[in-house]
């Protein structure tokens, strides 16, 4: 898919993004958050891959919402793939959601950062031949997801790309060493922060997880001025509201401006204008 090909060229000195919803909450809104998406990352010619997840499967309580319905959440980002012309990407939890997933013409299967040690969850998402983004575990070394990345390459599939997304400090915190964007570089695969749960506040006594979503700005701007290749952001109109992760998204109304501060930031750092 071209798209894909212009987020995953990843020297081209503009940085990806990876954004969306949690989870898919319906197809109205989900639509919605796809289009102005779109339309912003056209604007700030950004290469783009709409994220949702289509199930959630590590949810704090089990009364919490985990979706639509597998095949329904499926086949919406499957629409919205085609009808919009982006690339996809969404989280898988076992085998058997691997396959089903690589099945609705999802480009990138994307591994929670608790299962990234999980080898037979790896070599599933590998042998579908897509992009595999594996998160970096809360409790690892950057250098230590070499092990995780080499599992899919080892399966046949050289199409990694690893994830940040903060270290747990505590019981209830995490924190972002931005050393671990260059160091998971150096292991020869693009490397992404996901800005929005590195701001988690996670196992709140509620059983509702927290955040600091006012630091996302923060968050933003260090990853792109350390070099990471892309950005993960989580993203709803209205965050007070949303079904999952809404206390550490950002507000779609502050994208676009973000993004317009992102960009010019990137071009600084390089000393040229990119894309």
């Amino acid at each position: 898919m071209k798209n894909l090909q212009l987020v995953t060229d990843y020297n081209n000195g503009m940085f990806f993004l990876m954004a969306g919803p949690c989870v898919i909450e319906g197809e109205e809104i989900t639509w919605s958050i796809a289009k102005t998406l779109k339309e912003l990352t056209s604007k700030h010619k950004i290469p783009f891959i709409f994220k949702a997840s289509y199930k959630k499967a590590n949810r704090s309580k089990i009364t919490s919402f985990t979706g639509i319905g597998d095949r329904e959440g499926l086949a919406l980002l499957q629409s919205i793939r085609k009808e919009l012309g982006v690339a996809i990407v969404t989280d898988i939890h076992s085998v058997q959601e691997a396959e089903l997933a690589a099945s609705y013409d999802i480009d990138v299967l994307q591994i929670p950062a608790f299962l990234c040690r999980q080898t037979e969850l790896l070599q599933a998402a590998a042998a579908t031949g897509k992009w595999v983004n594996i998160k970096k575990g809360q409790f690892l070394s950057p250098e230590a997801m070499v092990f995780a990345m080499q599992k899919v390459k080892d399966s046949g599939n050289p199409n990694v790309m690893l994830t940040e997304r903060g270290s747990q400090f505590g019981y209830s915190d995490l924190v972002v060493d931005f050393r671990s964007i260059p160091k998971m570089q150096s292991l020869g695969c693009p490397v992404v922060m996901d800005v929005t749960h590195s701001l988690q506040k996670p196992n709140q006594v509620s059983g509702v997880t927290g955040g600091e979503p006012e630091l996302i700005p923060h968050i933003a701007r260090a990853a792109v001025a350390v070099g990471a290749d892309g950005l993960f952001m989580e993203t709803h109109p209205d965050p007070a509201n949303a079904k999952s992760d809404g206390a550490n998204m950002l507000n779609l109304s502050l994208m676009d401006n973000l993004l317009s501060q992102l960009v010019e930031l990137r071009k600084t750092i390089n000393g040229f204008n990119v894309i």
